[in-house]
């Protein structure tokens, strides 16, 4: 008989489900011997992930250091992000998965967001693994990703500019979460952002700065040999991230409202 799942989930929207749904879930691994065993992780798990008939896509990822857009690897967080074909199999994969749930016994903390694309363009490994659904993104949080293959011949000139962008988008007070995790090191790259409202993401992205400046030579240059751009509404989060929610002030401001 399979036990409940006794963890915690925040709805952020209501409704019933959406197909397809994302999730991105992060990991934490303290002391040497957990993160040699995530390590060995990502030869293993993917069997597991292979065997999972649920998920329409996944990525097994590391992450960066810093403000999680860096090129020096953080040994410490890794990530899966997958998509399924609706919530009800997202949620019960997340909670039940025989990897998922491994993870979460050998991580010290662990998070999922669980997400509706209501955006994307561009391809991953010549597909569009987050196709929109018709709900929009409303006036709740927004999720932007950005990934990007990166042509060898210009990783230097494009790494060379993550400083300056890692410390604009730390600084600004929009950001209520962000992280930069990858496939390869230093040549396949992903951020995730999540933003209060559409306003504050479009301000970013159009204000005049490093940002702007790195897209402008990214075209300019030709640096992406593939890229996809996706954007998501916020259905809800499981876990812990740092020992909280770091969305819950997100939340707070939702029921006020």
């Amino acid at each position: 008989m399979r036990k409940k799942c006794k963890t915690e989930f925040t709805v952020f929207f209501a409704g019933g489900p959406i197909i397809p749904v994302a999730t991105l879930s992060l990991f934490r691994f303290d002391g040497a011997f957990a993160r040699l065993w995530v390590l060995g992780q990502m030869a293993a798990a993917r069997l597991q992930m292979r065997g999972e008939g649920r998920a329409l896509f996944w990525k097994l990822c590391g992450s960066g250091t810093g403000q999680g857009f860096t090129p020096k690897p953080n040994w410490g967080v890794w990530a899966i992000l997958a998509t399924w074909p609706d919530e009800a199999s997202a949620r019960d994969a997340v909670a039940f998965s025989p990897t998922f749930a491994e993870w979460r016994r050998k991580a010290t903390e662990s998070w999922t967001l669980f997400l509706a694309p209501t955006a994307a363009r561009g391809a991953w490994d010549g597909e569009n693994p987050f196709q929109p659904t018709t709900r929009s993104a409303g006036h709740g949080p927004i999720v932007a990703l950005t990934r990007a293959t990166l042509r060898p011949a210009r990783a230097v000139q494009f790494w060379k500019r993550v400083p300056d962008i890692s410390a604009v988008i730390g600084a600004d007070p929009n950001v209520a979460f962000k992280i930069g995790i990858g496939e390869v090191p230093l040549l396949h790259q992903v951020t995730f952002s999540i933003w209060p409202d559409a306003a504050s993401m479009v301000a970013f992205a159009r204000e005049d700065g490093p940002h702007a400046r790195a897209i402008q030579a990214v075209r300019a240059g030709d640096w992406f040999s593939e890229e996809l751009y996706a954007r998501f509404a916020l259905l809800g989060t499981v876990g812990r991230w740092e020992g909280e929610d770091p969305l819950s002030h997100l939340i707070t401001e939702k029921d006020a409202a």
